[in-house]
């Protein structure tokens, strides 16, 4: 039931939360049995983070694949001895960097169109996409120590600005120096998930944000628990909100960050996506800083609401980097 002091139509039906929670757990499960048989279950191999990319696939291997993983590319052509040097290094890192990014490989004289698009003067020339927006890296000859900084701020930047962790690899869980494979977190934690969600039928939404961190805690990467702990929060943000005031300080505010930051909650508890994603995109253009930083912050907050697969994720993540860069 609903906590009386919200009094709001169309909150977020807890119902439609459990079932995504849910739904989430069994395609987990799904993966992990996958694993345990000898199946990847989704994830990549290592031989798959170097792909050759031209002008029919660019727009699925480079535009699509950027909203989940930054794309380094690598201009090159085969008379090019500067790029006979430098296209290893990027290969060798691009396994060793397990998923971080990807690397798409272009030859310049069978995709002339791609060169022009992007503006390349001269080859090697390295590109990144990231969430669809294209950004000039390095072009010439490159000392590994060089290209290693390069792409650790390219990392650095597709996650924190816009919450891509880059792709599981395959058979990435090598042994310790013991010969020991790691170990995996403890589990299952089904009797805490299933308290948050009963927290979330009650409308104690503190009690079940402090369940996803318990279970947070022992497995950061447990995927229901940080659906669970996004939608928790966002709840726990409305539950005192005068939504009337809300939305008249939002449209008289405009520059104001934290009012943009209340009605973009609301929206997207009332189950206006776009709107609450458009509100803080839009919030971005206009701030600068720490407003800025703190606005972003709270836009990938809201993709975790949604979650990251929703093609309106997608769509966000390419506004947001237009408003960014």
């Amino acid at each position: 039931m609903q906590p009386r002091n919200m009094s709001m139509s169309g909150v977020v039906d807890l119902a439609a939360v459990k079932a995504a929670q849910e739904a989430k757990a069994k395609a987990e499960q799904a993966r992990a049995d996958a694993a345990r048989q000898g199946d990847g279950g989704g994830a990549v191999t290592p031989a798959s983070l170097v792909i050759d990319v031209d002008e029919a696939g660019f727009e699925r291997e480079v535009l699509q694949r950027s909203t989940e993983v930054p794309v380094v590319i690598d201009f090159w052509a085969e008379w090019c001895e500067p790029c006979k040097q430098l296209s290893p290094v990027l290969e060798r890192l691009a396994v060793e960097y397990n998923g971080r990014f990807l690397l798409a490989k272009i030859d310049v004289d069978a995709n002339q169109m791609l060169m022009q698009q992007f503006g390349v003067q001269g080859i090697p020339a390295v590109f990144a996409v990231v969430a669809g927006q294209a950004l000039p890296l390095f072009q010439g000859a490159a000392s590994e120590a060089q290209i290693r900084g390069t792409l650790d701020q390219l990392v650095q930047v597709a996650e924190e600005r816009f919450g891509l962790t880059g792709l599981t690899v395959d058979g990435d869980a090598a042994p310790d120096e013991a010969g020991e494979a790691p170990q995996v977190p403890a589990g299952p934690y089904d009797a805490l998930l299933e308290a948050a969600v009963q927290a979330l039928d009650a409308g104690d939404f503190g009690g079940a944000v402090q369940a996803y961190r318990n279970v947070l805690s022992d497995d950061p990467g447990n995927t229901e628990a940080k659906l669970g702990l996004a939608q928790a929060e966002l709840l726990q943000r409305v539950q005192g909100l005068d939504p009337q005031q809300v939305r008249r300080d939002a449209a008289e505010k405009p520059g104001d960050v934290a009012a943009q930051i209340a009605g973009a909650d609301l929206d997207l508890v009332g189950g206006h996506v776009e709107d609450a994603f458009g509100r803080l995109i839009d919030t971005v253009r206009r701030t600068a800083g720490d407003d800025r930083d703190t606005v972003r912050l709270r836009l990938l907050e809201l993709f975790e609401v949604v979650g990251g697969d929703d093609p309106r994720v997608t769509a966000a993540r390419r506004s947001l980097a237009r408003a960014l860069f």
